[in-house]
């Protein structure tokens, strides 16, 4: 996806040992200078092995799908690189479970807000509940969840499980641009059964009633909460 605009993301990385001696190694301390250079064409960080090891958040996605330029630790980096792809298995119930209150939670107001005459908070919320939707669905595949921009890409190579790509992409536009309330408590009806089935069911009962008003209206059925 690399533009005209684009620059490189390099990280350097050095044994501990090295860092912890690099006043006696020019190159290693002309290196260690260099930590956070920033220009048009390139960002350079330089970090320890475990430091690197222990590197997540927003940059775990960027991390998960780097390429390895170099590796004298006989296979060391490409497997820290490797793992940043791939959530652990308690990390990734406690990222979903998270996620999904905070998914919950927005589309709660969205279709409240809806309800009650207030357009603009009810496309706002809307638009908030995708950012905690796909941060539930792809912990749901223990994975990090990708950028914006990298998203369709992402999903286009390596789809979810149990999701057609195109379907989800179109569902997640219309939602954010739209708010519309049936196609959310449309999707949210997926997405609590994908949800029951990992054995989120506790986070979603929380809700009691509440989830009344966040299912798919049955004929004839009303919800006033």
């Amino acid at each position: 996806m690399a533009t005209e605009h684009s620059d490189h993301d390099l990280y350097v990385v050095l044994t501990d040992e090295a860092a912890d001696n690099g006043d006696g190694d020019d190159a290693v301390s002309d290196l260690a200078r260099l930590d956070g250079h920033r220009s048009a064409r390139l960002d350079l960080l330089v970090t320890t092995v475990e430091d690197f090891r222990r590197l997540g958040g927003w940059e775990r996605y960027a991390l998960a799908r780097a390429r390895v330029l170099l590796d004298r630790l006989d296979g060391e980096i490409a497997e820290i690189v490797a793992a940043k792809g791939r959530l652990g298995e308690e990390e990734a119930f406690g990222a979903a479970a998270g996620s999904l209150d905070a998914y919950a939670n927005s589309l709660y107001r969205s279709v409240k807000n809806a309800r009650d005459g207030r357009p603009l908070a009810a496309r706002l919320d809307a638009a908030d509940s995708m950012s905690s939707l796909l941060e539930v669905l792809f912990a749901l595949d223990r994975r990090p969840r990708p950028y914006n921009k990298y998203l369709a890409w992402e999903l286009e190579r390596f789809p979810l499980p149990g999701w057609e790509t195109a379907a989800l992409l179109e569902v997640v536009g219309r939602i954010a641009g739209s708010g519309e309330v049936d196609v959310q408590r449309r999707l949210f009806a997926r997405v609590e059964d994908a949800a029951r089935r990992a054995g989120h069911g506790p986070t979603l009962d929380a809700w009691g009633e509440d989830l009344d008003l966040m299912r798919p209206r049955r004929s004839g059925t009303a919800a006033s909460r």
